[in-house]
């Protein structure tokens, strides 16, 4: 199959007797061979019930049985710790943990090197607390000793043991969760115990496979293996393998690796598919439903496009633009409660492979019901917005609809007409072409509004694969953004504004794309490093216009893409809440997904708010709510948290195969030289970004030869210490491929030594 798939712009129980806590559970399920000593057991316990409890109450949770000799231990080990009062006091014969406890949770990251990192729960939900003092900026350092069972991603209890070398150190006291007894990775055969080699690299351990529980692998397919258990002493758990995915290097399986590393639900249940089947295509306009079949609505897409859940229509008069963005009406189709309904929930969101689509919802509702194919009476939910000359919103309604496309045009068809002139092109779209224009002009206007106001217009460069009919990589480039995408950006933008502010005003509870501010010490250490750059900075700091006057001052300049780049990395993270704080980084302050349902569950969430609002308002002239219209999620914060992770998930998943094929690319490339950039400099060396084919890869600092090179934090850069020489990100050097690991996903590249960086940025 040749092309490429891309996304669109734009309770627990507690008895008296016996407590049950995650702990307990916990514990249950990977045995006790886990537990440390029996103080660290006690406090783990005692933090995980959250209140205070009987001698009785911690021999049964604990498991420690109610002979003489066990309750003799604990007694011991309790009489300890109050001897610590810090740690835990008694009050009527109950023991609690004290509030001023060492005891946190948080995740581990591993490193390859054996020792880890915990990023503490307080610390990612306080956006300044990472920058409180120094010391306490960087999550605490887990030495190999002191990490028991645990391994990367789990959820774990650890203990501060205080600073050493200027550091917080912690020890792992319990895991709370591990983040998954089943992994994918290689199968070793072996005359009797084979064992798998885990994926992710910083998974540092084999899982033992007898020769009876290998599931039919042969040496060297990619499996998925379950874990049996983790025991201390034991490096290498035993586990048995219970898929056979295949050959590694075929680039479908690489596919069928990176679903399962990420857990991505990839097979609809039966019931889920039969309820799809028995859906009815399109019926007739029933009551409240408009009927806009006159209306000249186009779809357009990217050539490889297979959803097409979006048409558009533009009408020019005197007093301005009539803009109609037309959404596949998902919400008619899934229904709240349903078996599709909870799958697609789940999901989240459709996840997009250059070689396959992972989508949120069936195929016959993403590319046959709720399509939007030319000559086909569709349903479709449509923001009707009216703009004046400049591109100011005077108006605005909204309605269930029935539209008929008239054409499937593409981002390249349109810019062939509107900027090519292609005489062909017109000659067979004579009858859109002055409405492609008018296109034009009402995006150019709302895309100048927008700039005016503060909206920032950084420029994402995304990587587009061009896979051969067989399924081999044909090209690695930067995707070509041109007038038809911004066109299509716009319009998707104006009708999630527009949307936003009418169920904010209205307040209907809904979920809102929100993008907080960018935080203070961030935005200071930029700050800053852009006066070493001799940058004349405005005076307002922080703000949405501030970032945007920055951007058009180093546009077009050797500065641009360094300042470009740590812009990005001050701003905070975009996710789906029920409150609404604004969009900072398009100084907007009303933002909702809205535009596509089919592949995006908030999007659906917002159909069926927008239609209860439609429906407690009953007016003439927003028809279009139904009887039976779905009333909004009751725990919307739950909901905004879960897609915004799920959505994360997604973006991880689609990096890493990016990732993989980038590599395979690569890998008969050796010894040839490139154009890059310095995309990033760390301790061990620097990052680089092909220019010409959007690949990532580095430099080892032991390649940089002749000298010895000092990492400067601040600046960006590294500098030789007898030469002087400096490599700064953002600068234009040319180096050459010296080797590439497909496992790891490693590029490594050399300085060509007939140039030298661009070490004058001025």
């Amino acid at each position: 199959m040749k092309g490429r798939f891309r996304k669109k712009r734009e309770p627990r129980h507690d008895t008296p007797d016996r407590p049950r806590t995650r702990f307990a559970r916990t514990r249950q399920a990977a045995g006790r061979d886990d537990s440390g000593p029996l103080a660290e057991q006690v406090l783990a316990w005692l933090h995980e019930s959250g209140r205070a409890s009987t001698l009785q109450e911690l021999q049964s949770g604990l498991g420690l049985g109610f002979s003489r000799k066990s309750r003799k231990d604990l007694v011991a080990v309790l009489a300890d710790l109050r001897r610590r009062e810090s740690i835990i006091f008694v009050n009527k014969n109950q023991y609690r943990i004290a509030t001023d406890s060492e005891l946190h949770e948080g995740t581990l990251s591993m490193t390859p090197r054996g020792f880890g990192f915990v990023v503490l729960k307080e610390r990612m939900a306080s956006s300044q607390a990472p920058h409180a003092a120094k010391g306490e900026s960087r999550d605490p350092f887990i030495a190999p000793v002191n990490l028991g069972t645990a391994h990367h991603g789990d959820l774990v209890l650890v203990k501060l043991l205080g600073k050493k070398r200027g550091r917080e150190e912690a020890k792992v006291v319990r895991i709370i969760n591990r983040a998954s007894t089943r992994l994918v990775g290689t199968y070793v055969a072996a005359q009797r115990t084979g064992w798998v080699v885990p994926e992710e690299e910083k998974l540092l351990f084999h899982v033992l496979i007898r020769k009876e529980r290998t599931c039919g692998a042969k040496n060297g397919n990619a499996v998925v293996v379950e874990i049996d258990s983790f025991k201390p002493g034991q490096k290498n758990p035993d586990g048995r393998i219970i898929e056979v995915l295949g050959d590694p290097g075929d680039l479908a399986v690489q596919t069928e690796i990176v679903i399962r590393k990420h857990n991505l639900p990839h097979q609809f249940s039966q019931e889920a598919l039969r309820e799809t089947e028995q859906l009815s295509p399109v019926i007739g306009l029933d009551q409240g439903r408009a009927d806009l079949r006159g209306i000249i609505h186009v779809t357009i897409d990217g050539e490889t496009a297979r959803d097409f859940d979006d048409a558009v229509a533009v009408k020019k008069s005197e007093k301005g633009y009539r803009l109609h963005v037309s959404i596949a009406d998902v919400s008619h189709y899934v229904q709240p409660g349903t078996v599709l309904d909870k799958e697609a929930y789940q999901r989240g969101t459709s996840v997009y492979f250059p070689n396959r689509v992972v989508p949120m919802l069936p195929e016959r509702l993403s590319n046959d019901l709720c399509s939007l194919v030319p000559d086909q009476d569709r349903l479709a939910f449509t923001a009707i917005i009216d703009f004046d000359p400049a591109g100011k919103r005077v108006a605005q309604k909204f309605t269930r609809s029935i539209i008929r496309s008239r054409h499937r045009l593409t981002y390249t068809k349109v810019k062939k007409i509107l900027i090519d002139h292609d005489p062909e092109l017109r000659r067979q779209y004579h009858d859109m072409e002055d409405s492609l224009r008018e296109m034009a002009e009402l995006a150019a206007a709302l895309e100048n509004r927008r700039s005016k106001r503060g909206s920032l217009g950084f420029e994402l460069p995304e990587p587009e694969i061009t896979l051969t009919e067989k399924g081999e990589i044909e090209s690695v480039a930067r995707a070509e953004r041109n007038l038809a995408h911004k066109l299509i950006e716009e319009f998707m933008l104006a009708a999630n504004e527009a949307v936003a502010e009418a169920l904010s005003r209205a307040g209907q509870p809904t979920l809102y794309r929100i993008h907080e501010k960018p935080d203070s010490a961030k935005v200071l250490e930029f700050t800053q490093f852009a006066r070493s750059l001799s940058l004349n900075l405005p005076k307002e700091t922080g703000t949405p216009h501030w970032f945007g006057k920055i951007l058009a001052t180093v546009a077009g300049t050797p500065k641009e893409y360094i300042v470009n780049n740590l812009l990005l990395r001050t701003m905070q993270r975009a996710r789906y809440s029920p409150e609404n704080v604004g969009h900072f980084g398009l100084a907007a302050e009303f933002y909702s997904h809205f535009t596509s349902p089919i592949r995006r569950y908030p999007d659906l969430i917002v159909h069926r708010t927008l239609t209860a609002l439609l429906l407690a308002k009953g007016k003439k002239d927003t028809p279009g709510a139904e009887a039976d219209a779905a009333t909004p999620d009751d725990n919307l914060t739950a909901a905004g948290d879960f897609l915004s992770t799920r959505e994360r998930v997604a973006v991880d998943a689609e990096r890493e195969m990016t990732e993989r094929l980038q590599v395979r690319f690569m890998e008969d490339k050796i010894g040839e030289t490139f154009t890059g950039i310095i995309s990033g400099v760390a301790t061990f060396g620097l990052y680089i970004e092909l220019l010409d084919l959007f690949i990532h890869g580095a430099i080892p600092i032991a390649e940089l030869k002749g000298d010895y090179y000092q990492y400067d934090q601040r600046s960006h850069r590294l500098i030789g210490a007898n030469s002087g020489r400096i490599f700064q990100m953002g600068d234009i050097i040319s180096v050459r491929l010296t080797g590439v690991d497909p496992a790891k996903r490693h590029i490594n590249f050399r300085i060509n030594d007939t140039t030298s960086p661009e070490t004058n940025q001025d």
